[in-house]
């Protein structure tokens, strides 16, 4: 069976609130739309990347959606309208987001919420039998049957990236009734860790989350969580399932965003995996949006990414994909390669010429997510 792509990170309720982006709609359709108003989004945060109709042109059957807010002190402007003061608000931002996703996936028949094992092997069973894209002149062709009693179902599981809207550790299990399923504690430095650019460990409180995290057995996502915050995460977590959903190796960009080597063995040593994100600034130093070209940054780029994830962990079964598309950054800010999130399935072509295996190509694809992810869904 053709690999199903599992895509660890997407930013998709902070889009729509933020910018008005329809995810039932093509990329290319909400470059035209935006394009004729008078829209925000293609100034500050680039050109879209992500539709329904590229995610299943793509193969991408699975994705990981957040419920992300920032503090107001860190806000990217004044378009930037998904921001808290205090941890109510986060909590209320992060709650519209929820209806947000249980809104999206009322209105589209392909979009399911997945909270279960078995929401999950439903919306994988749709993809069963159905080819990959025939490519002509390096552009994905449609299947002929696109868009005419399409089975496929995209799958959608919620984390929060930030824990702040948590008003305290033991609010989780609401959280969870909600269909909560993963928590990053920190994006910058919350309540419960230190993050991006503001170092830290966990709080007091950060360790209740955790605890309170495990006894649901929710992912641990690990990505933004300052360097001391991480490895105290890592051995105190006791649930089964840890990820970086959207973290690139140091080695290429030296920076507080990424994961050392230590890191990401560490990682691997529990079982878990790190989605590598496509974007220009991760995977090339010195590299700058709105000055730098995006041709400066190839696929070599980013399989040379993955490639470092499978030999500092001796296989390629702590690899994956988290694009983090549309999560700031546009089309013109991401690799020659790629112009939608359909394009991440040219990923397996070049993991094939590089060397890798068809079970590892898929592994990567989606397989190692999925395997994680099946840990943490209740039955």
């Amino acid at each position: 069976m053709t690999p199903i792509i599992h895509d660890a990170h997407l930013d998709l309720a902070w889009n729509a609130l933020t910018f008005g982006r329809d995810y039932t709609k093509s990329a290319h359709d909400l470059r035209r739309i935006e394009q004729t108003q008078d829209n925000a989004a293609p100034k500050v945060s680039g050109l879209a990347t992500v539709g329904l109709p590229d995610l299943l042109r793509g193969r991408v059957g699975v994705v990981t959606a957040t419920l992300f807010t920032a503090l107001a002190a860190q806000e990217f402007g004044e378009w930037d309208i998904v921001c808290y003061e205090t941890p109510a608000q986060a909590h209320d931002q992060a709650r519209r987001q929820i209806d947000y996703y249980e809104e999206l996936a009322g209105r589209c028949d392909q979009i399911e919420l997945v909270r279960t094992r078995r929401e999950l092997g439903a919306v994988l069973k749709t993809w069963e039998g159905w080819v990959e894209p025939e490519v002509l002149d390096g552009e994905a062709v449609l299947d002929e049957t696109e868009g005419k009693d399409d089975p496929r179902r995209v799958g959608i599981i919620l984390s929060m990236e930030g824990a702040d809207p948590i008003l305290e550790p033991a609010q989780v299990e609401e959280w969870y009734a909600w269909g909560l399923r993963a928590v990053g504690p920190a994006w910058s430095a919350t309540r419960y860790a230190g993050g991006t650019h503001a170092p830290g460990p966990l709080t007091d409180l950060g360790r209740e989350l955790l605890d309170a995290m495990a006894g649901l057995n929710m992912a641990l996502d690990l990505s933004h969580l300052a360097e001391e915050a991480y490895f105290q995460a890592v051995e105190r977590y006791e649930g089964a399932a840890l990820v970086a959903s959207h973290s690139n190796p140091r080695r290429f960009c030296p920076t507080d965003r990424g994961l050392s080597d230590e890191m990401i063995a560490l990682l691997a040593e529990r079982d878990g995996v790190i989605g590598v994100v496509p974007y220009n600034g991760f995977l090339k130093p010195g590299w700058t949006m709105w000055r730098d070209r995006k041709e400066e940054v190839t696929m070599d780029d980013v399989i040379a990414a993955i490639d470092h994830i499978c030999q500092v962990t001796g296989s390629a079964r702590h690899a994956g994909l988290g694009s983090d598309f549309d999560g700031g950054f546009g089309a013109q800010h991401i690799p020659v390669e790629f112009d939608t999130i359909a394009d991440l399935w040219k990923v397996g072509d070049a993991l094939r010429a590089r060397g890798f295996g068809d079970d590892d190509v898929a592994a990567v694809l989606g397989g190692n997510f999925l395997r994680v992810y099946r840990l943490c869904l209740p039955e």
